[in-house]
Formats: C-alpha cells, structure tokens, sequence
C-alpha cells in the first residue's frame, strides 16, 4: 500500500446479529479517516491525529480534539463509548451504545503489532455512559 493511503479495517460485533462479526476493510487517501470519525494530517514525517465531533448523546462531544502526533514507525490507540439515541419515530426512543478501539500506526508496523504490542500513545476516553461514575479499568469507580 502506498505510504499516502490509509486502510481502514472496520469490524463490527452488534447484539442484533448475536455478537457475529462483520468486517470490512476499505483503502483511500486520508480523507478515509472521517470514516471512523477521525481527522489525519501529515506535517513532515509526523501525522497528527484528530478526533472529529461525533452524534453522541454523552458524553457530549466539544468539538475536535487532538488524539496524538506520531512520528514514523508508532501506533496510536483511541478508546471511547458512547450512548446514542436512535428514535425511527417519536413514539419509540431507543438506545444504542458504542465501544471503539482504534488502532492508528504512521507508516508500516509489525502485522500483529496492534493485537500484541503496546501502542507508543493511548488515549482512554471511555466513561460511565449515564454520568456521575467514572470508569476506570473496565469497573466502574463510585464517586462520594
């Protein structure tokens, strides 16, 4: 692949389909990284990495942020979750919940560096999706 593409390798496990996983993987330019909701830019040798505003309704998003600048050869990894309300009419307001892992590497990396190594960045922005907990470790820390 040429260093100016970015793949991106989307899975997705819904409770729907009883968890089964489904996978599509997708090339392009960096324009591909609004796809999963993020912003890439090169500078030199380094790409930054923004998080782009979101449909959630919580955490509320602020608008972008910047994840991370790696520099060649280092992975990033973003997680987050989110609580999003999906209404097909006014008489059913549903809920769904999101969980991301994303994985971002500047360059080529080993093939099972992402699975097995530990990313050069992380940045964890899960939270307890209705507020006034913090999650923390996969457990939910009470507060007070």
């Amino acid at each position: 692949m040429p260093g100016s593409e970015v793949a991106v390798h989307d899975v997705l496990a819904d409770e729907a389909t009883g968890y089964a996983r489904h996978e599509e993987v997708s090339y392009g330019g960096v324009e591909r990284g609004r796809d999963v909701g993020l912003w890439f830019m090169s500078e030199g040798s380094t790409l930054k990495v923004d998080r782009l505003p979101g449909r959630a309704a919580y955490p509320a998003d602020s608008g972008p942020a910047r994840l991370f600048t790696l520099e060649p050869g280092e992975v990033g990894r973003y997680r987050a979750n989110f609580r999003l309300r999906f209404a097909a009419c006014c008489c059913d307001p549903s809920w769904y919940y999101e969980t991301w892992s994303v994985h971002v590497s500047n360059g080529r990396v080993e093939a099972d560096r992402f699975v097995r190594g530990e990313p050069d960045h992380d940045v964890d922005k899960r939270v307890h999706l209705y507020g006034g907990s913090i999650r923390s470790g996969g457990r939910i820390r009470r507060l007070g």
